[in-house]
């Protein structure tokens, strides 16, 4: 079961920047784990607020894929994604850690990372990949991080 361990209400903080060479500015952030379907299902429900656009939450819902180690999951945002849910596939890291990606048009894609490495603290990043062929000399290819949210349990 992905995060059962983590599951629960947590808080703490969430940087979010738009591009590669903003600040993240920090704000207040909530997250609740919670498992369903016979600990089939993860969700993973929080908030978090935009500088200009203030409140907003998302919910990530992650499950086994259909091969061996795979997971699958959907993905929705008041203010990254929205209205249709993005799907992503992922797997396990070898740490404590996960993955999932997606792409969502030209080679852009989207990564969502969870780091459960440590029991009392739990990490969620989003990265928006740009693509080599979008790259400039502010904006390199690869993943950066758009937020970074930080919670300890309530």
């Amino acid at each position: 079961m992905i995060l059962a361990d983590f599951a629960g209400p947590w808080a703490g903080t969430n940087g979010f920047r738009l591009m590669p060479s903003d600040p993240l500015v920090e704000s207040p952030a909530t997250l609740t784990v919670t498992t369903a379907a016979g600990g089939h299902l993860t969700s993973v429900a929080y908030s978090w607020t935009h500088p200009d656009d203030g409140p907003q939450d998302g919910l990530v819902v992650i499950g086994a894929g259909d091969r061996e180690g795979s997971l699958v999951a959907v993905w929705g945002d008041s203010w990254h994604q929205q209205p249709a849910p993005m799907s992503l596939t992922g797997s396990p890291g070898p740490d404590a850690t996960f993955e999932l990606t997606a792409e969502y048009g030209g080679g852009w894609a989207w990564r969502i990372v969870f780091d459960a490495t440590d029991a009392e603290n739990l990490r969620m990043r989003m990265d928006n990949v740009i693509p080599a062929d979008r790259a400039t000399a502010e904006k390199s290819a690869g993943p950066y991080p758009v937020m970074v949210t930080d919670v300890r349990r309530v």
